[in-house]
């Protein structure tokens, strides 16, 4: 079910990259041979409509339109008419361009309806009527909490002494009280780990952290999680900020990555592909919708940056060989260009086994 999930977003995240350069080349009557899920080999043809061929190939996570011209410069009589090579410069620069403004726009909206629909927020208190969780924020190495299995990130659902005395109130403070006033006695803790209910006894020590000395602590912080949402007046101006936020952020990342794969250095072992995706949106889909829809965000602001990188066969190859077009106030030699794009899609294709090959080591792990 993950896995189908993860293919329904790469397609709607790549349609709407491919849509974008779609509408611009109508706008500016640049003729569009073929609309392509995937990479070619052809798998499958739906129809023709309006001069566009809509097809669906078979390699995944990848998508194309195919403009006239685009190749190479037309033949005969056939210049002019929809070329893409007979468009101004300007013109071709804003096809290219739309792909990446589609995903931040879409990456917008994604933000924005997350926030409406509401996403996990460490808040002070909970709002009548709210749901809350219980989470653990950080463990002390060596402590009880440690011992026991738990880790930060897992959610504290119920604790339990000997007596058979409960945990009422799930909140940081009491959970804290709870396990004072108990001494050394030992503490049956219930919690979720990785989506698993997880049990686990533990007998609260002293002076297990600075500012718990003296006092019984099993060595945990704790945070309270609610799904705040937002109304569409406050979610909408929301997703502006948390959209260039993550274009900062992630720009800065791919940048320490390349500087890295420069000299030698390059730390591949955050970063995830196609595989590593049905682990991490799983992760994200038992938070709920809110979660699901910001990962996706985030994965649309991805696919826009890297785009731009200046890599052939990327929008931002083909966007650096338009400017040195410009400069030279010339066309580039059709076979140099073949030749760079072919060098920029085994690049690609290499970048991604890397990636897969570290993907399927974590699963693995």
């Amino acid at each position: 079910m993950t896995a189908l999930l993860v293919i329904a977003i790469l397609v709607l995240l790549i349609v709407v990259h491919e849509l974008g350069h779609f509408i611009v080349a109508k706008i500016f009557r640049v003729r569009v041979d073929e609309f392509g899920l995937g990479y070619p080999p052809r798998a499958f043809t739906f129809g023709k409509i309006g001069g566009t061929e809509y097809t669906l190939n078979w390699i995944p996570f990848g998508g194309f339109v195919r403009l006239f011209g685009e190749e190479s410069p037309p033949a005969g009589g056939e210049r002019g008419k929809g070329s893409l090579v007979d468009a101004s410069r300007w013109v071709q620069a804003g096809i290219l361009i739309a792909g990446v403004a589609a995903n931040a726009v879409l990456a917008w909206f994604l933000f924005a309806a997350a926030l409406h629909i509401g996403i996990p927020a460490v808040v002070d208190h909970a709002e009548p009527g709210e749901v809350i969780h219980l989470y653990v924020s950080d463990i002390v190495p060596g402590s009880p909490a440690s011992s026991g299995g738990i880790a930060a990130g897992d959610e504290i659902v119920g604790m339990q002494d000997t007596a058979g005395s409960e945990l009422v109130s799930l909140t940081p403070d009491s959970a804290l009280e709870y396990v004072r006033v108990r001494g050394g006695q030992p503490i049956e803790v219930t919690y979720l780990h990785e989506g698993r209910r997880e049990i686990a006894t533990m007998r609260p020590a002293n002076a297990v952290a600075p500012d718990a000395a003296g006092r019984p602590a099993l060595g945990i912080g704790l945070v309270l999680v609610a799904n705040r949402a937002l109304p569409w007046s406050e979610a909408l101006p929301g997703a502006v900020s948390a959209t260039t936020g993550a274009f900062t952020a992630t720009a800065t990342a791919l940048y320490e990555i390349l500087r890295g794969m420069l000299t030698g250095s390059a730390n591949l072992s955050g970063v995830v592909g196609p595989v590593g995706l049905v682990s991490v949106i799983g992760d994200a889909s038992r938070s709920g919708l809110g979660n699901v829809l910001k990962l996706a965000a985030f994965i649309s602001v991805n696919l826009a940056i890297i785009n731009l990188v200046p890599i052939p066969a990327l929008d931002g190859g083909r966007l650096l060989i338009l400017a040195v077009e410009g400069i030279m106030r010339r066309r580039a030699h059709r076979l140099a260009v073949q030749v760079l794009n072919a060098f920029g899609i085994a690049l690609i294709i290499m970048l991604m086994l890397v990636v897969t090959y570290h993907d399927v080591g974590r699963l693995l792990a």
